[in-house]
């Protein structure tokens, strides 16, 4: 998936009231949009590199939107608007392969009072699959998430085992905006209760699947499935 925007190269200055950023472009300083309501954890260091979105909505508040910030020699994506989009088109065009049937639908109502990312209804069976946007890596070749506690997240994983025993056809699938990973495991110590429902999910035969990307200047694209470990 390309940009649609222009992208800016900038540098990294904080974060505060978690959508704003202060990030300096040449010798200007501007105020960006944050699109990750997550802690970001091990990426908000002053002084990073970072790719910007110039926003050509003219109503826009800001005129600016954080996209991407550089770790060590590698851009990870932070924009959780994307990965919907990302894996919805990598379904379609058959980069990512699911034993799915039926038209893709996104944004449909389930369970109680939620909306799965993507769905498709077919007679011998409906499919909900939720995508999440990873970014976390604490170590070497390892991806993780949550990086925060997200009860949303917990709230997911319990309405898709519910949808499983109903015996329709359920994925979760953890989006990783990184390419230096070749692993994928829950951060249980960051979010337990998640770990918990993660383990109630897969007994109740939600299909688990982690994909990393790789982030440039152009855009963000699949670049291969990636091992998730056995808890």
């Amino acid at each position: 998936m390309n940009y649609k925007e222009e992208i800016l190269e900038g540098f990294f200055i904080k974060r505060y009231k978690r959508f704003f950023v202060d990030i300096k472009i040449g010798a200007k300083v501007v105020t960006a949009y944050c699109p990750n309501t997550g802690s970001l954890l091990g990426l908000l260091n002053e002084g990073s590199k970072v790719l910007v979105a110039k926003v050509e909505n003219p109503s826009a508040k800001l005129k600016y939107r954080l996209e991407a910030i550089k770790y060590l020699k590698t851009f990870v994506g932070i924009n959780t608007s994307l990965p919907n989009d990302i894996v919805f088109n990598a379904i379609k065009e058959n980069k990512i392969l699911l034993e799915i049937k039926g038209d893709l639908k996104k944004e449909v109502k389930y369970g109680k009072n939620s909306r799965v990312d993507i769905y498709a209804s077919h007679p011998k069976g409906d499919s909900y699959i939720e995508v999440k946007s990873v970014t976390l890596s604490r170590e070497k070749n390892l991806a993780e998430f949550p990086d925060a506690i997200t009860s949303r997240g917990s709230k997911h994983l319990i309405e898709l085992s519910n949808m499983s025993k109903k015996g329709s056809n359920c994925f979760l699938i953890y989006l990783i905006q990184r390419n230096d990973v070749n692993r994928f495991s829950i951060a249980k110590d960051l979010d337990n209760e998640y770990y918990e429902n993660s383990l109630i999910a897969k007994k109740s035969g939600v299909k688990f699947r982690a994909f990393k990307c790789n982030v440039s200047l152009k855009g963000i694209n699949i670049i291969g499935e990636i091992k998730i470990d056995e808890d």
